[in-house]
């Protein structure tokens, strides 16, 4: 495996650190100056790359690329690796084996809290997840034109070490919104990498959820994260009458039960089902 990773942020990052024995990167990218510092420190490939030129040395670089993973959310002029890289993909990669794409469950929409697999009805509700739609749809018929399997991981709320209940209620800043009925599903960001450890070494094609096995009301994880930390945690607030952004109410305008069985049954078996065994591998990993 000689992987290309277009966005090397916290999901990628994982799965980069944890490549099969005999797999390497032959190039990640960023738009952040001091990341491409670090990912060259560690002696990776990286450049820059923000949706414009690229590089010079992608083009090298994807050259040998036998495994293409990206990670770049859509914009309002769409996804721009596809907009940028396109016939570089269709004409100028020889070992392409398998490409995977990193989205999200948001294409499903608001399900009223009822449970939603790979073959529901994708109902987009805000803007960016009906750009994530396109983007699919995008990569899709690029790798059918290449004739070389896609996988299509769809995420749910990521969190890991540095990134939940547990550094926001460190921090000061973590809340307890209720809103009745509201549930959300969630995923270590180590699960995410073992399944794209999985995926890859099989090329595989297909779409995946990858989410736990519980999806749960977003006030008890709070609660459950102050116990393990042995603090109180913060008072309840109703949803109603919470401050929050556009895009933090956004999300609470998406209720459903997101299932993953098709992953297990791809021979995926989760590090992490729920986010109890999550949380307290973040307090003591």
């Amino acid at each position: 495996m000689r992987l290309f990773v277009f966005g090397c942020g916290y999901s990628a990052s994982h799965f980069i650190h944890r490549l099969p024995a005999g797999a390497r990167a032959v190039g990640v990218t960023s738009r952040s100056a001091d990341k491409l510092e670090h990912f060259r420190a560690d002696g990776m490939p990286a450049f820059r790359f923000d949706g414009g030129d690229a590089e010079a040395g992608i083009a090298e670089a994807l050259a040998v690329t036998t495994h293409l993973l990206i990670s770049i959310a859509p914009g309002e002029a769409g996804d721009p690796v596809l907009a940028t890289q396109r016939s570089r993909v269709l004409d100028q990669m020889p070992a392409l084996r398998w490409i995977g794409y990193l989205s999200t469950v948001g294409v499903y929409g608001d399900h009223g809290g009822a449970w939603v697999d790979e073959t529901g009805p994708l109902r987009p509700v805000s803007k960016r997840s009906v750009q994530r739609v396109e983007a699919e749809a995008g990569w899709q018929a690029l790798a059918d034109a290449r004739d070389v399997p896609l996988a299509i991981l769809r995420l749910s709320g990521i969190y890991g070490p540095g990134r939940s209940a547990i550094e926001n209620l460190r921090a000061g800043t973590a809340r307890r919104l209720v809103k009745p009925g509201q549930v959300f599903n969630r995923i270590h960001v180590a699960d995410i990498a073992g399944a794209l450890r999985l995926l890859s070494a099989q090329a595989r094609g297909g779409v995946f959820n990858v989410t736990d096995d519980e999806p749960a009301p977003p006030q008890d994880v709070v609660a459950y994260a102050a116990g393990l930390l042995g603090i109180d945690p913060p008072a309840e607030i109703a949803f109603d009458t919470a401050d929050l952004t556009p895009m933090a109410r956004s999300f609470y305008g998406e209720n459903k039960r997101v299932r993953n069985e098709r992953l297990k049954s791809a021979g995926y078996e989760f590090l992490f089902p729920t986010y109890r065994e999550g949380l307290k591998n973040v307090l003591t990993p």
